[in-house]
């Protein structure tokens, strides 16, 4: 069988990564504090044995980057809405411990729990904000959280300094804890921030993908049909 069926089932593969990857970013330009994911692809040689020539080169998507730049910032006015300045995140709680999220989206529960995606915003010592039932509660940019008018706490932020697992739309878990650092960030009151990846950027990069997916799959015919002809060849008749 020819190398070159290989080859071109590698560059297959990567691409077929990569548009499962644009698509999800496409699927997700407006959702609040949605970060992309970016595929890397690399090329390297194969080593030489009995099936393979080490001349020929393979392409692989080899990782996945959660990409943690802003996304664009829609104002909305609502003053539950909150933004953190620069590249700090909320904290808050899931069943794996402490995750991360961009989507200032916060809302109080019945049981007066302070919440974003769902889940209990917490405060700068990693405790879930809880508020008094039926309480009128609003944010100020200092992060502080008053409830009828009184102090109940400062809303945490922190800034990841390594690498982060999706584990959600709007939801991220550091690799390794102790890479997440407080952060002295303040909030921007009355905004929402939708996801880093514009509808434009990734409906070119799926297009793109595409085609490269299908020249792969074309290329892929043509070594399978060389293949055929050798066999027809070197068959005895």
């Amino acid at each position: 069988m020819s190398d070159g069926i290989y080859v071109s089932m590698n560059g297959a593969a990567a691409r077929m990564a990569q548009l499962d990857s644009v698509a999800d970013n496409l699927a997700n330009v407006e959702t609040p504090g949605f970060k992309a994911e970016r595929p890397s692809f690399e090329a390297f040689l194969a080593k030489a044995d009995a099936r393979a020539s080490a001349s020929k080169v393979y392409t692989a998507a080899v990782a996945t980057r959660v990409d943690l730049s802003p996304g664009a910032i829609v104002v909305t006015n609502d003053p539950m809405d909150v933004v953190p300045t620069g590249r700090s995140f909320l904290g808050v709680v899931t069943e794996q411990g402490v995750a991360l999220t961009r989507n200032g989206h916060l809302t109080v529960d019945a049981n007066g729990t302070l919440t974003a995606t769902g889940r209990a915003v917490v405060d700068k010592e990693g405790h879930a904000i809880v508020t008094p039932p039926n309480a009128t509660v609003r944010v100020e940019s200092s992060g502080a959280v008053f409830a009828n008018e009184l102090k109940v706490a400062d809303i945490g932020l922190w800034e990841p300094q390594g690498a982060v697992d999706r584990i959600g739309p709007s939801l991220l878990a550091p690799q390794d804890p102790s890479t997440v650092v407080p952060s002295t960030d303040q909030l921007h009151i009355g905004q929402i921030e939708h996801g880093n990846a514009t509808a434009l950027e990734a409906a070119v990069q799926l297009v793109a993908a595409q085609r490269h997916f299908e020249t792969s799959m074309q290329a892929l015919q043509t070594y399978k049909k060389l293949d055929d002809r050798a066999i027809e060849v070197g068959r005895v008749r």
